[in-house]
This record gives structure tokens, sequence and C-alpha cells, in this order.
């Protein structure tokens, strides 16, 4: 029998629903039916050119990450059933781990189901009450939900944050911390490689340069650039000509541009990847990275070191996909990312122009607020080295249909 609590709820959420789909915000799921690549085919609408995937370098599907997934089913079963320390950690997991070190340069990596709980996990291991966590104002959820976690778990814990990507603010919030006599504490740093939803880069030379002036060490969530920036497609400190260890800390993601299955990962010194392995709730609580996954993504780095042609192509198409866009009449922020947004303001209005790609066979997604602030709703358009240039041409030829039309 329903209580009257319970029944308050139901009635209480089914109005916030009511709510969001009368002013045209409610979001609903796309079923794919099959796998995913350049075009992907939707239930009831058939096949559409896909722009809203973080399949950057079109691995999803790649035959040889999809055979090292399956032959890691077949060698290992699904996994652990059970945390790493408990009953040990697969031959598949240390492979992986030492190919993402390698790749990026850096001593160890440790990985998670998800770069959600890599973020969880490195903020309330890594920091203790008397520390700071400096943040820029734009970086993803997964880092403010890390830096408030920390803040519960390590009580003292402190919180700033800076303008985005703004170096005098930084250097003022480094330099008011470094001047308290209270503060005696570690300074952590913590900055996107790539803004998910700007699409554009931090300037990581200078944030570099600011922490070793105020003895600061640098975390980059890598999770969009990884794959994408540098013409090996290391990251964002490859795009800038810096080395893996001028980076303190990594988090990125095996789920977008490295195999787009799921999980994440920490990099960095042994020091601090052992400290996760010892201390790390979300290592200590959570099962391991399913073996397919981590043989899948273990395929993809390989594919992408054998064959950085792919982020050539990328670049490639990028660019074309940025000159298009203009051409139509729609700003896109300058930046050589793979995610182009289209600002058009209210979240009703972003969500209605990607409804109306989606009918012409467009499937772009319209982002609004919370996931933005209120007032600057944009339809994403993220481009992939899978995409040919009859896909990018469709996806200019519909923007334009669509510019006409608003």
């Amino acid at each position: 029998m329903t209580t009257s609590t319970g029944s308050n709820f139901i009635a209480r959420t089914q109005s916030v629903l009511d709510e969001l789909e009368q002013g045209g915000q409610l979001k609903h799921l796309q079923m794919i039916e099959g796998p995913m690549g350049p075009s992907i085919m939707l239930r009831d609408r058939g096949e559409v050119d896909c722009f809203c995937s973080n399949n950057y370098l079109g691995l999803a599907n790649h035959p040889e990450v999809v055979e090292a997934g399956i032959e890691g089913l077949r060698t290992h079963g699904a996994g652990t059933a059970s945390v790493r320390f408990i009953c040990g950690t697969f031959t598949a997991h240390e492979a992986l781990e030492q190919t993402i070190a390698d790749f990026l340069g850096v001593e160890a990596s440790y990985t998670f189901v998800s770069c959600w709980t890599a973020s969880e996990a490195l903020f309330p291991t890594l920091c203790e009450p008397g520390d700071c966590i400096v943040s820029d104002e734009l970086n993803h959820a997964c880092i403010i939900d890390g830096m408030r976690l920390a803040g519960v778990i390590k009580k003292g814990v402190r919180k700033a944050v800076y303008k985005h990507s703004d170096m005098d603010d930084v250097r003022a919030k480094l330099q008011g911390l470094r001047s308290d006599p209270e503060f005696t504490g570690e300074i952590f740093l913590v900055t996107d490689g790539v803004f998910s939803m700007e699409g554009d880069i931090a300037d990581l030379p200078s944030l570099r340069a600011l922490c070793d002036e105020f003895g600061a060490l640098l975390i980059v969530d890598d999770s969009h650039g990884t794959g994408v920036l540098g013409a090996t497609g290391r990251g964002t400190h490859e795009h800038w000509g810096m080395a893996g260890d001028e980076i303190d800390l990594f988090t990125g993601t095996l789920g977008k541009a490295l195999g787009g299955g799921a999980g994440g990962y920490i990099a960095g010194s042994k020091a601090a990847i052992e400290m996760i392995v010892q201390r790390g709730r979300p290592t200590l609580f959570s099962n391991a990275l399913p073996t397919t996954v981590a043989c899948s993504a273990r395929k993809a780095i390989e594919v992408l070191d054998a064959d950085p042609g792919r982020v050539a192509k990328l670049h490639a198409n990028v660019k074309y996909a940025r000159e298009g866009i203009r051409d139509v009449g729609f700003d896109v922020l300058e930046s050589p990312t793979a995610i182009c947004p289209i600002i058009v303001g209210e979240t009703a209005r972003a969500i209605a122009m990607s409804n109306a790609l989606l009918d012409m066979g467009t499937f772009a997604i319209g982002f609004g607020f919370p996931v933005v602030p209120e007032g600057t709703a944009r339809i994403r358009v993220q481009i992939s080295a899978a995409h040919e240039t009859a896909h990018l041409d469709r996806l200019i030829e519909h923007l334009r249909a669509l510019k006409a039309q608003t």
C-alpha cells in the first residue's frame, strides 16, 4: 500500500516531469539498433548520421577492438566478481594500466569502471585536511563532485574556483594561498584539458608555470583531449608540446576516443597511484573494470599508436566541419578540438533545433540547463575520424536548412 509520504514524492516528481514536458525540455532517450559509427540505426527512424558521440577516432566498432574484447571474455570471463585487493588483478588490467602509463609518458596508472569514479577517488584519497583544490569554473561535473566529496571525507580541505582560463585569477588564487600564514598544505590545481561544453582547451604551459612558481600540483582531466589532440593523439599536453611527466596527475576515460566502451583511469607517479590502490574508496569497495573493456581499450591504444593517420584525419574533418558551420552562418568557437558548440540561447530552442536536425537525418544533441548555464543552451556537434566528406556535407546542408527555418 502506498504511504502518504510516497504519494507526495510521486506527485512532486511527476509535477517536475510535466513541467519539463510542457517547456519542451524533457529528454527522450533514442534507441540505437546496431553498433556505434558515423551513421547509426535508430529505432523508428532508421539510419541517421551521428554527430553526438565521443567516438572521436571511430574505434568503438573497429574489428580489432571488438575482437580483443571478445578474446578477453573468452580468456578471463566477465570480470573479477569482487574488488581487486580481495581477489586479485587479472593480467588484462595489468597490461592495460602499463599501456596507459606508457602512452601518456608517466610512471603508472590505475583503472576504474568510469572516469567519474576515478575523479571520486582522486581528491578524497590524495588530499589531507589543510590542502586546497583550485579549480577552473567550467571543469566537468565529476571534478566538482570529487572536490565536494573530498571536503566531506577529509574535513578541512579547502576549495577555490578561478575564472575560466583566466591566468591572472589563477595567480591571484595561488598567491593568496601562499601568502596566508595559516595555509601550510598542498595545492592541487585541476583543469579539464578540453572543456566538454565549450570545446576550448586549457592553457597548460601557463598553468604549469604558475604551479611551479607557487609549488602546486597540476591535475588534468583529458577525457576529451586524449586521442584527439597532438600529432599522435596523446592529448592536450602533446598539443602544447609538453611531455606527459610535466603533468603531475591525469584523469581520463576509456569511454570516448579509446574504444568507447566504458572505464576511466588515474595516471601519474608510482607513489600517487600506490596511494590510490591502498586508500581509494572506489578501489577498495568497487569491482574492477570488466575484462572485455580492459582488453578492447588496450587494443584501441595499440591501433592508435600503429595508425596516427586517424588523428590527422580527425583534425582535417574538424577543420572542414568548422569552416562549413561558419559558412552556414552559425558561430562556432575557434578551437582544434572535435567539439563544435553552436550557441542558440534557450534550452527549449536548442532541443527543438536538435529535433529538427534529427528529422532531417542528423543526430546532434541540444544541451541546456542544468548541463550549461541558463541562456547558453547549444547544439553540440562532435566530429569523428570515421566521418567521411559525405557525412560532413550532409551535416552542413542540414544546418543550412535549419538556419533558413530560424
